[in-house]
C-alpha cells in the first residue's frame, strides 16, 4: 500500500491540474474547449483501438506469406527476425513460428483446442527440451494441413503442456518440402 502512495499522489495532482485547466477554459471559451476535449478524446480512443487491433492490421499491411506458382511458399522475415506462417489445420487458421530447431510441429494448448483437440483428455507422456527447459508433450495427429494449394494429411504433432506464446512449425513438416532456403530476407519452401 505504501508503494502505491507516490503513484496515487501523482495521479491526484495530474487530475487536479487537468481538471482546473478545464474549469478555467470552460468558463472562458466553452464551445472551443469542448471541441478540443472531443478531438483529444477521439485521438486517444483511436490510439487505443489501433494498439488493440495491431495484430490484425499488421497482417493486412505486411502480409505473412505468399503462395508461389508450382506450390512454393515465400515467407518474409518479420521485424523480430522470425518467419511466421499461417496454415489451415483441420479447417482452422493457425499461426506458426517456422522453427528449424524444433523436431516436430508443437501446438499450444489454445491452438490445439481451436482445431478440435480435447486438451483436457490428452496424455502428456513424452517430454521435449525447449529454450525454457523441459516440458511435457502429448502426441496428436493433425488430420489435414493446408497452405494454399499444398495439402498434407495425418501429420504427427505434439501439444505442449505449459505456457508457449505460439505454435511451432518444426522439421517433421518442413522436411516434406524439397527445398527450404533463406534468400535475402525471405524463407522459401518449395515442393
Amino acid at each position: 500500500m505504501l508503494d502505491d502512495l507516490p503513484r496515487l499522489a501523482y495521479l491526484a495532482l495530474l487530475l487536479v491540474a487537468i481538471g482546473g485547466f478545464l474549469i478555467v477554459e470552460l468558463r472562458a471559451r466553452p464551445g472551443q474547449t469542448l471541441r478540443q476535449v472531443a478531438a483529444w478524446g477521439l485521438i486517444f480512443a483511436g490510439t487505443v483501438a489501433v494498439a488493440g487491433l495491431w495484430k490484425d492490421i499488421s497482417g493486412v499491411v505486411a502480409p505473412r506469406q505468399q503462395i508461389l506458382e508450382g506450390g512454393g511458399i515465400e515467407i518474409p522475415v518479420s521485424d523480430d527476425g522470425h518467419y511466421y506462417l499461417r496454415a489451415q489445420l483441420d479447417g482452422t487458421s493457425i499461426d506458426f513460428v517456422v522453427d528449424t530447431g524444433a523436431t516436430t510441429i508443437a501446438l499450444t494448448k489454445k491452438d490445439a483446442a481451436k482445431i478440435g483437440i480435447d486438451t483436457a483428455n490428452l496424455a502428456f507422456i513424452s517430454q521435449a527440451r525447449t529454450a525454457n527447459g523441459t516440458v511435457n508433450t502429448a502426441p496428436v495427429v493433425i488430420q489435414e494441413i493446408r497452405i494454399g494449394e499444398i495439402e498434407d494429411h495425418k501429420v504427427p504433432a505434439v501439444v505442449i503442456d505449459g505456457e508457449m506464446d505460439q505454435s511451432l512449425l518444426g522439421m517433421n513438416y518442413l522436411s516434406r518440402f524439397a527445398r527450404v532456403s533463406i534468400e535475402g530476407d525471405k524463407l522459401l519452401l518449395e515442393r
